[in-house]
């Protein structure tokens, strides 16, 4: 990653820190955001992610909607404690 050096007044520092706070962020952060945003790296990352999305559901792949397997429906026996020694 490459530093950038930019030069606000203090108090707009200030009063960016503070609600960058408020909203559990940091204004590190909501700058890298703007700019990924602003060059069009977010738009090309989210672009690559459907491709991706749409490739595993045209090849079979993901659940569709459905969810996770249960344990029952993956294996043949059923949920027991492991008795020590001795087989499940």
């Amino acid at each position: 990653m490459a530093n950038l050096t930019i030069t606000v007044d203090e108090e707009t520092v200030k009063r960016a820190r503070i609600r960058a706070l408020e909203e559990g962020t940091s204004v590190n952060a909501l700058l890298r955001s703007y700019l990924e945003e602003y060059s069009g790296v977010r738009r090309e990352k989210m672009e690559a992610w459907r491709e991706i999305q749409e490739i595993a559901r045209s090849s079979g792949m993901g659940s569709g909607g459905k969810g996770l397997p249960r344990r029952e429906e993956l294996y043949d026996r059923p949920i027991g404690r492991h008795r020590r020694g001795g087989p499940l």
